[in-house]
């Protein structure tokens, strides 16, 4: 599915660097397996066609893709499962802008980039996010 969403050209030091999406548009990186319908590990295949959606998920990733944000679901699926993924997202209605496969497995995932990141770990509910405040890792 595609939706169009407008980057901001950014210059520091007469130097372009990588766009940004304004502040008011998240960019969001959604786990599939555990997060968004049942956890069906890649020795499995023949289960992914049948996974159970989680409605509530569901529900909340079409709104924020309606409110103009940017949907795009990340999971270590293996690419050869790409054609059961996106048949199942789209029968089941999810919108959305990009599907990564081939995440690491593992979990204990530590993401290092240039742009801000903020994680939120998927524990059974799937609302809007709210604000707390939690210690983290940095670089000293």
């Amino acid at each position: 599915m595609s939706k169009e969403f407008k980057l901001i050209e950014k210059v520091i030091d007469g130097e372009n660097i990588s766009p940004v999406l304004p502040d008011h548009i998240k960019n969001y990186l959604i786990d599939i397996d555990g997060t968004i319908c049942d956890d069906i590990p890649n020795e499995e295949p023949e289960r992914m066609a049948f996974a159970k959606v989680y409605p509530e998920a569901l529900e909340t990733l079409n709104r924020w893709y309606n409110q103009g944000h940017v949907i795009t679901f990340f999971t270590s699926r293996l690419e050869k499962h790409r054609k059961v993924t996106e048949k199942w997202l789209n029968d089941h209605g999810f919108k959305y802008h990009g599907l990564l496969m081939d995440k690491p497995r593992g979990g204990n995932y530590h993401w290092i980039d240039n742009h801000i990141v903020r994680a939120t770990r998927y524990d059974g509910k799937f609302t809007d996010l709210i604000e707390k405040t939690v210690k983290i890792q940095v670089f000293e």
